[in-house]
């Protein structure tokens, strides 16, 4: 299994993957910085106003996720809705052009872009899931996971050395506006890169005899799904709730003391770390299955995750070893996820059901991103411990009440 090569479908879709991520990791590091720079009058709001545009953004364009993956399964078209939602993020990113006239601007490019997200992902994922063999979806999903890391490694650094150019020598931080303008023009370029490389993805043909009449239509209610995929959905959302954006693991890096840069630099050393390993993952869970790994990698997240809300001034040279271990956890987990929804899910409904897994992760996202904006606020380790803790009862949820396929290809359980 590992000497065949990756269908020219997850080859493709891995390149748009990487190219869109080259673009949006060039703005999410310097993202926080910016709106502390658009928002000088009013900074006691900032980590609110963050939760808010970063929760609303993911959860209410995640939303669109179901509906996306139902009709992609209606109508057996994967590639078209792929293509109009990386397209919709590219464009989105113009937007951000606009911040001077008001933080509303930064809300829409990020809102705006979630919406792309929300249209293509679960189409994506059924054209990789059918482009693969059974027996090897882990490693597709974990390839496809590994060009995101090693688009946002690229897009990092990128960020990195042009935010060099224009640091303020005296605060070691981004304050003429031109200069954050200027990176937000340069990241359109890639995104559309990403676009162009879909044009030449094929569009799975099926059989003859299944015409729009005799095909199974795919299933929109979440009732009628597998028990294991249910709990498994439930244990996601719980876990989602204490997984708030990554801007704030940026902003508390910050809160500890380093700089700006420095915080760039980390931030690249947690995309290397999942860049590297997302494939050996993905691949790893074909073998000894989905559920261990799982496991193991969301006990980990507890682990960095409560260490970032422990971790002080005096000791914040211990970011270095908690950035690489939370890319370690990602690499774990994100692919695998996907590859386990779509052994769960019936094949009428898998990009329904990759939309559900979305979805249900996006919805948890609002009240996750809001909590962490209040929490923070409150006292910077607050968001961290909650998280840590949702991260050990969805642990206990996957582990006891989910039983994963043994076979996906026999549907044996175990």
């Amino acid at each position: 299994m590992e000497n065949k090569k990756l269908d020219r479908n997850v080859i493709l879709t891995g390149l748009t993957s990487f190219f869109t991520d080259v673009s949006s990791e060039m703005v999410y590091p310097i993202l926080q910085a910016f709106l502390t720079a658009v928002m000088t009058g009013a900074k006691a709001l900032l980590g609110p106003i963050l939760g808010v545009i970063e929760g609303i953004a993911e959860s209410t364009a995640s939303l669109l996720k179901v509906f996306s993956g139902y009709w992609s399964d209606r109508l057996r078209k994967r590639k078209g809705m792929t293509i109009a939602g990386y397209g919709t993020s590219a464009a989105a990113k113009g937007l951000f052009l606009l911040a001077s006239l008001g933080w509303y601007f930064v809300f829409l490019a990020r809102f705006l872009d979630r919406v792309g997200k929300g249209i293509r992902t679960a189409p994506r994922d059924a054209l990789i899931s059918e482009s693969t063999p059974k027996d090897a979806q882990g490693r597709a999903f974990g390839y496809q996971r590994g060009m995101d890391f090693a688009g946002a490694t690229v897009g990092a650094a990128l960020c990195y050395f042009l935010a060099r150019e224009f640091l303020d020598p005296l605060g070691q931080s981004l304050t003429d506006m031109n200069a954050f303008y200027l990176i937000f023009l340069i990241s359109i370029i890639p995104a559309f890169l990403g676009v162009i490389a879909l044009f030449f993805v094929s569009e799975k043909k099926e059989p003859a005899e299944l015409s729009a009449k005799a095909r199974p239509k795919p299933n929109l209610r979440l009732s009628g799904y597998d028990r294991n995929l249910k709990v498994f959905f439930l244990a996601q959302f719980i876990f989602t709730l204490g997984n708030s954006s990554n801007q704030f693991m940026l902003l508390r890096s910050m809160d500890v003391g380093h700089l700006l840069s420095t915080v760039i630099l980390m931030y690249i050393v947690f995309n290397t770390a999942a860049t590297a390993l997302s494939p050996v993952f993905g691949s790893l869970s074909d073998r000894i299955g989905r559920k261990r790994l799982l496991v193991l990698g969301y006990v980990l997240y507890a682990i960095v995750y409560a260490a970032f809300g422990f971790i002080d001034p005096s000791l914040n040279w211990l970011m270095w070893v908690f950035w690489p271990l939370y890319g370690i956890y990602y690499a774990m987990t994100e692919g695998v996820e996907k590859a386990m929804v779509s052994d769960l899910a019936p094949k009428e409904s898998k990009a329904t059901a990759l939309g559900f897994y979305h979805t249900i992760v996006g919805i948890g996202l609002l009240p996750a991103s809001v909590i962490a904006g209040f929490l923070f606020s409150l006292l910077p380790g607050l968001p961290f411990w909650f998280g840590g803790a949702m991260a050990l009862t969805s642990v206990i949820i996957l582990a006891v009440f989910v039983k994963e396929n043994k076979n996906p290809v026999s549907g044996e359980t175990k």
